[in-house]
């Protein structure tokens, strides 16, 4: 049974008026006819526009061809489905059973499609300005973390870099888990440097997806440690 909406609400901090939007949100087209999928192109649009007029605002030095790959970084669906998953957007989610059964409600692209459904539907309900704000209160933290310098750059090569400046031991990767069926696989690997007590662990739909999530997660720590 799926998880009723407030808490999910105070999540994002936005009130809806019409709640009958959020619901049709959380609604997979495996659940009826009466789904997301509008809502979602919507919400693609609103998310891409938003994050693109923020990246010219904070970074006024930047190219196009910069700004576009920042762009990506942030509205690409590992991204998306990372913030789902902050959200536990998935314990929200209406599903088919045949996605239920599959584990659709952790799937990254049904999780990443969810979440611009959701932006669209406070777009509907509150106004621009309201899915604004809800938007860059939910990226804050990777907006923060963003530099020209290092955009161009991978996870795994900024940690690498991280790691060489210091003369630290280089990290080591591991494949702790593998779910999903052999077509829609889950990768969990961890990441460990010597020296370092915390152990980081990624997700990702192949082991280089989840070795740079890993990565990141590693990298992040120990740049605000």
């Amino acid at each position: 049974m799926r998880e009723p909406v407030e808490q999910l609400i105070r999540g994002i901090g936005y009130q809806f008026k019409d709640v009958a939007l959020i619901e049709t949100a959380l609604t997979h087209r495996s659940a009826g006819s009466i789904n997301n999928e509008r809502l979602e192109f919507l919400g693609d649009s609103i998310l891409g526009f938003v994050i693109a007029d923020e990246l010219s605002g904070r970074f006024p030095e930047a190219n196009e061809g910069q700004l576009s790959r920042l762009r990506a970084g942030l509205v690409k669906g590992e991204s998306l489905a990372g913030i789902g998953r902050e959200l536990e957007l998935g314990g929200y989610l209406s599903l088919g059973p045949g996605e239920l059964r599959s584990g659709g409600q952790s799937r990254d692209s049904i999780l990443a499609d969810a979440l611009e459904a959701l932006f669209a539907a406070v777009y509907l309900d509150g106004g621009y300005e309201s899915a604004r704000g809800v938007i860059l209160r939910l990226f804050l933290k990777r907006l923060e973390r963003l530099s020209l310098d290092a955009q161009h750059k991978d996870p795994k090569t900024r940690l690498q870099e991280f790691l060489q400046a210091r003369k630290m031991p280089l990290p080591t990767y591991t494949v702790v888990d593998i779910s999903g069926e052999q077509h829609d696989q889950t990768f969990r690997v961890s990441c460990r440097v010597e020296g370092v007590d915390t152990l980081s662990e990624g997700l990702g739909a192949s082991r280089r997806k989840a070795e740079q999530a890993a990565a990141l997660q590693l990298l992040n720590h120990m740049k605000h440690e």
